[in-house]
Order: structure tokens, then sequence, then C-alpha cells
């Protein structure tokens, strides 16, 4: 005989968590499985360890991608940053705003691990870690149906056995980060019930180019400065002001991972070296009576290593430009100069990879799922929840709080049996 839930909730991650703990709060008898012997993993490394749980802003939409843009609105407004600070307050979690609305914990992300297991454990959750669920069926009066069939219960065959309930919700995440556990298991389920995916990605991910092309910017690998970044081809997307981060292979910092969630490959990347500035005034007035080179005059502006690489590799006219005195440029050299310092253009030849990213862009396909619950509009019970919908946030607490709205959703949408 099959164990019976109301709900079963697959992943023990951010948004599962969350949903399991909603559920069993409301009565419901629920269960929550994880292929992996540990709780939370992507939430134990996050934020240099200290867990960036939300951002003060995360309750806004544009902050969101997805093919549906306005999807996120519902599950965001029903459940704030404020709420999920509310209950952090609650468990005693000291915690501190460390940049444009990022919170973070003081001490480390174990806490919030900690919080979301007492929830769940007060709630009455059953959890099943490590526990593989190898197949997911539909039971109805004529027996053990295929998921495609709309029954009216799931079965779950796992290592724990056979599991039957109400409600089922998918919560494993993405493809980051595959060392810490990641697999397809829920985009593979999605396909399986009929559901369409949006195409995945790596997201909020370093970007690569070719070893010969990047040759001369390696060496100055671990230099970082505050820099403009948009993507060229893509007039739709922000300019992010952050930092930027040169290393090995390419450029990375928070302001090319958040670029790199609306890069595509061939797109170009433009990057303003002296941002909120007007590079030709600036180099106008330092001209008047000065004998400084070209070169010197950049180096106020950015690490002098780098004006000097930028300059080198920029063509024959900054080459020439560089060996020249500011008094002995023109205004035209100079103007054109400028505009290329601030708009410098680099194409990557790829991404770092699901090993480096910290999130998935992509996934189940937003329009195939009610957007106050999760639930699908395919099979009555079914929700999708967290990373594995097409829903990515912003770099900053955003996705987090994707994870905490979209599994409160659920969790307070779940039914009995």
């Amino acid at each position: 005989m099959p164990v019976q839930f109301d709900a079963v909730v697959v992943g023990a991650g951010a948004a599962g968590l969350m949903c399991a703990s909603v559920a069993g709060q409301r009565g419901l008898r629920v269960a929550l499985i994880d292929h992996s012997p540990k709780l939370a993993e992507k939430i134990r490394i996050s934020g240099g360890g200290r867990c960036n749980f939300t951002n003060l802003q995360a309750d806004r939409p544009d902050r969101f991608i997805s093919a549906q843009p306005t999807f996120a609105r519902a599950a965001l407004r029903a459940y704030p940053p404020r709420r999920f600070i509310d209950l952090v307050t609650s468990h005693r979690i000291s915690f501190h705003e460390k940049h444009r609305g990022q919170l973070f914990c003081d001490d480390s992300s174990d806490q919030i691990i900690n919080m979301l297991r007492i929830e769940c454990e007060r709630a009455g959750v059953k959890r099943m870690q490590p526990c593989a669920v190898h197949e997911v069926g539909l039971r109805a009066s004529s027996g053990l149906e295929s998921v495609e069939s709309g029954a009216a219960r799931f079965v779950l065959l796992t290592d724990a056995g056979e599991l039957e309930c109400a409600s089922l919700v998918v919560a494993t995440g993405g493809l980051s980060i595959p060392a810490i556990g990641a697999t397809d298991w829920g985009f593979k389920l999605a396909r399986q019930c009929g559901h369409a995916l949006v195409p995945t990605r790596p997201a909020l991910v370093p970007l690569t180019f070719t070893a010969q092309s990047w040759q001369p910017f390696a060496e100055l690998a671990g230099l970082a400065l505050e820099v403009d970044l948009r993507i060229a081809q893509r007039p739709q997307a922000p300019v992010f002001r952050e930092d930027l981060l040169f290393t090995h292979r390419g450029l990375s910092g928070p302001a090319m991972l958040q670029g790199s969630s609306y890069w595509e490959p061939g797109d170009a990347v433009s990057i303003d070296l002296a941002p909120g500035r007007s590079l030709a005034a600036e180099l106008f007035t330092a001209r008047q009576g000065a004998r400084q080179q070209l070169g010197n005059a950049l180096a106020s502006i950015v690490p002098k290593r780098l004006a000097h690489t930028w300059l080198i590799q920029g063509g024959p006219d900054t080459q020439a430009a560089a060996q020249q005195r500011l008094a002995e440029l023109s205004n035209k050299a100079i103007e054109s100069l400028a505009v290329r310092f601030q708009d410098w253009r680099v194409t990557p030849a790829g991404t770092e990879g699901w090993r480096k990213a910290e999130v998935t862009a992509g996934g189940v396909a937003t329009e195939e799922l009610e957007p106050r619950s999760l639930q699908s509009r395919r099979i009555p019970g079914l929700h999708f929840i967290g990373e594995v919908v097409d829903v990515t946030g912003w770099l900053g607490g955003y996705n987090f709080q994707w994870a905490w709205a979209s599994g409160w959703a659920a969790g307070q949408a779940l039914r009995a049996s």
C-alpha cells in the first residue's frame, strides 16, 4: 500500500522548503523529498556563505526575465520582501543591507537553512533525504495511468517506497552548479506532462573569450573597477552600473553577471569605462597647458595597467595617441577616443557554463501555469515553483525572493486529499 499524503514536494531547496512549510501550516500532510543528503546546499553557498536572502526591491517584476515578463507579478505582490524579512526577524536572525537593497545574514547562511527546517518541523512536514524519485504517474479508478491523463491522484515510486498524494510540487531547481546536485529532473517531468519549455541557458555567469583574443587582457586578471555595462544588441536590456572583474579567461564581477542574463552568442558587450562622466570634456580641460601623455590622463580614471592595455589593443590610432601628449591631440581625436572609451565593445565567445552559473534562465513555460498558484493549466494539482520555472531574477537576492514567493503561492494553493 502506498503511503498517503496530501502533498509531496520534490526538491528541498529554497522554494521547496518554503512551499512545504506553508502547506504544512495549513494542516496538510506534506512530504518533502530530495535526492541529495544535504539540505539546501545552494542557500548554504550563496552570498559568500552569508546568503543574500532577498532584496528590498525584489517585488519589482521588471527585475525578472521571462518570456512572459508580467508573470511573476502576482506571486511577488502576494509575498513581497517584507514578509520574508518578518520571518527572518521572528527567528532572531540579524542581517544587514550591503549594496543596492541586498540583504545578507550577519552571521551565516546556515541560519536561513535552519529557519526553514524549523518551520517545516513545526508544520509536521515529513522530510525524506536522500531519496530519489524514479517514476511519477497518476492513479484513477481504472488504476495507474500515465501522467498526461489528468487523473486525480499522483503516485511516486521512490527510494522510500510508493507515495500517493493529491498535489505534487516540482521544486527541483535548474541546471546551475551541478557539483551540488543540480539535475534536469524537473524539466524531464515537465516534458512528460506535455509542458512546453523555454530553452535553458546559464545565467548570472562569467563570459569568456578565445584564448588568442583575450591574451593581452589575461594579464589584468584580478583587476576590478566600476563600469556601466549593457548588451549592445539588446536595446531593451538594462544598463548595469556595477563592478567589472577581469579574469584569465574573460570578464566577471556583478556587472558581467548581470549582463550575462541578457547576452546571447554573437552579442557584443558595451562597457563604459568612465561611467557618469563626460570624458571628452575632462580631457579638453586637462589638455590646457598640460604636458602629460594621454595614457597618464586615462590612468587617473581607470587603473594604469588597464589604461595602457586598452590603448595598445585599441588599434593603430589609439596606439599612436598613447605616445602623444594631450596638447598634441586634436579635438576630433579626443572626441573619437572618448566615445570608444565609454563604449568599449568586446564580443565574448561563450560563458563559463553551468559550473559557474548562479542560476538557470529559461525553464517551464509560464503561459501554461496559473500565476497566483503556479499550478499547471494542464494537470490539476501539479505545481512548478522556483528556478525550474522560466523566471530569472537579477543578481542580488531577486532569485531567492522568487523562490520564497512562488513557494508561498503554491503552498497556499495546494489541495488536500
